[in-house]
């Protein structure tokens, strides 16, 4: 399963609800890029270099962590990617990755929000936990990335009969709600979206 979704609509909450509700693991790039940035790996000073600009991370220093995460026992029973694939390009190499261990996946979910409440909570994140990744005009950036790129992530997926779209903005009881609507009418071949 994946979860994709402009930056500050609630990926991260919600891939923490639904590996707790399932019982799968989630798998964040962005947390495990934010460990290696904290720890001052090599990796992770190559990588801060582009969050802090705004930027995504190359494709070849992501797809190599994923790569390495999904060979990990813990996702036999399933994963929850948060933050991968953004690229076309990332499409590509996680086909690749799910086809040499014969998975597949059954389900992307799409929060989707608007910029002005995006930018607005992203603001207020900053200011409550001081990420330097965080200013307007960095947000705005990232925004605009995501439009430019992701959204023909998400355009393949929905040419597969795989997306699912989940209005992100309301409380996140509400948005949990339609997340496990969404996964429930996936799981049941259900063409409808949330």
């Amino acid at each position: 399963m994946l979860i994709i979704g402009p930056p500050g609509s609630g990926k991260g909450t919600q891939a923490e609800r639904i590996s707790e509700r399932l019982g799968v693991v989630a798998i964040s790039t962005g947390d495990i890029f934010r460990a290696n940035v904290k720890g001052e790996t090599p990796l992770g000073l190559e990588a801060k270099q582009y969050m802090d600009a705004g930027d995504f991370v190359p494709d070849s220093v992501t797809n190599r962590m994923v790569r390495d995460r999904l060979s990990h026992g813990d996702v036999a029973d399933g994963f929850l990617l948060d933050g991968y694939p953004r690229t076309v390009a990332q499409v590509d190499e996680l086909d690749a990755i799910l086809s040499e261990t014969h998975t597949k996946l059954d389900v992307v979910l799409q929060l989707t929000a608007d910029d002005e409440e995006l930018v607005s909570r992203l603001l207020g994140r900053a200011l409550e936990t001081g990420r330097s990744d965080d200013n307007e005009a960095v947000i705005r950036h990232r925004l605009d990335l995501y439009h430019g790129q992701t959204e023909a992530v998400v355009a393949k997926y929905a040419e597969r009969g795989i997306l699912r779209r989940v209005d992100g903005i309301g409380g996140i009881d509400e948005v949990t709600d339609r997340v496990m609507d969404a996964i429930r009418e996936a799981v049941a071949g259900e063409t409808t979206s949330a």
